[in-house]
Order: C-alpha cells, then sequence, then structure tokens
C-alpha cells in the first residue's frame, strides 16, 4: 500500500472538515466562506502589478535568450547549406562550435527558468501573504467560522474572493 500523499491526506482533512461544519451547522449557525486562490494570482491589483515586475526584470534577459536562439538558428542552417563545400577540418570545427553554441542556449535558457520561477514564486508568495492578511480580516470582521481554499465543489453564495480581490485592491 502505498503512503498517501500530502495533497490527498489536504482533501481528506478537508471533506471531514467540511463533514464536521455540514454536522454542526444543524445545531448552530456555520458560516463558510471560500477563496479562489488562482483568481487572486490572475486578478487582483498586487499579483498583475507582481506580473508587470517580474516581466520588467527579465526582459532583458529574455530578448537575450531569443538573440541567442537566432543566432544558433541561423549559424545551423548557414552549416547545413555550406557543409557539402566545407572541407572535413572546417566542418569539424564549425560542429563543434555549433555543439558548444547549442550547450550555451541550453544552459542560459534552464538558468533564465529557474531564476524567473524562483523569483515568480517570491512574488507569489507576498501576494498570498497579504490576500491571508486580507482574509482573516474579513473573516474577523463577518464572523465567518471556516474559509477554504480548496473544494471540489463550493456553491457560489459561499464564494468570498471578490471580497478579498477588493480588500487587496484597497490595501496599497
Amino acid at each position: 500500500m502505498k503512503p498517501l500523499s500530502l495533497d490527498m491526506i489536504r482533501r481528506i482533512l478537508t471533506v471531514l472538515v467540511l463533514g464536521f461544519a455540514a454536522a454542526t451547522a444543524t445545531a448552530q449557525d456555520f458560516k463558510i466562506g471560500f477563496v479562489n486562490i488562482d483568481r487572486i494570482f490572475r486578478d487582483s491589483a498586487p499579483a498583475r502589478a507582481a506580473q508587470t515586475k517580474l516581466e520588467q526584470e527579465f526582459s532583458r534577459r529574455e530578448r537575450e535568450i531569443e538573440n541567442l536562439r537566432n543566432q544558433l538558428r541561423t549559424a545551423s542552417e548557414t552549416f547545413e547549406r555550406e557543409a557539402p563545400t566545407l572541407s572535413e577540418t572546417q566542418r569539424v570545427t564549425r560542429q563543434r562550435q555549433l555543439v558548444d553554441l547549442d550547450r550555451d542556449f541550453q544552459r542560459r535558457s534552464r538558468e533564465f527558468q529557474e531564476d524567473l520561477n524562483l523569483r515568480k514564486n517570491e512574488e507569489l508568495q507576498q501576494v498570498l501573504e497579504r490576500a491571508n492578511r486580507v482574509i482573516r480580516q474579513i473573516a474577523e470582521a463577518e464572523r465567518f467560522d471556516l474559509i477554504i481554499q480548496e473544494a471540489v465543489y463550493i456553491n457560489p453564495r459561499h464564494d468570498i474572493t471578490d471580497k478579498v480581490i477588493a480588500g487587496l485592491n484597497s490595501a496599497r
């Protein structure tokens, strides 16, 4: 038997909490809210500002990699055209240059993607922390008993994502 993944454990806990919430809801008022984090990352002003910041921060490197890709493509096409007329030593030298250029391109692309992912995670973490503060404020102000961020199905009347986005957008 395979051990349960973290995601599976989270889902089981969510089902248990929702089951508990449903059972206790009959005994008392139990207020549940739902927040769609994907929408917050897509639609909130802080998330859009983070995306713009990342685009500005990484646009120069992205252009450099694109130029290197074009340089590699041009060199490869030129080699393919000229290969039949080159001597053996010239052909080997040019092939080695192409391999070196390709290796440099692959390395720079990989480093770029790693750096971009790292910075994107940092920026999204900051947005998430701000969103969680706003969610707590809403929960306290409106007396929510439970606010969840992942669910298979949620009745739209429990969705407070728009309130959270409005709170994020106003909290500059």
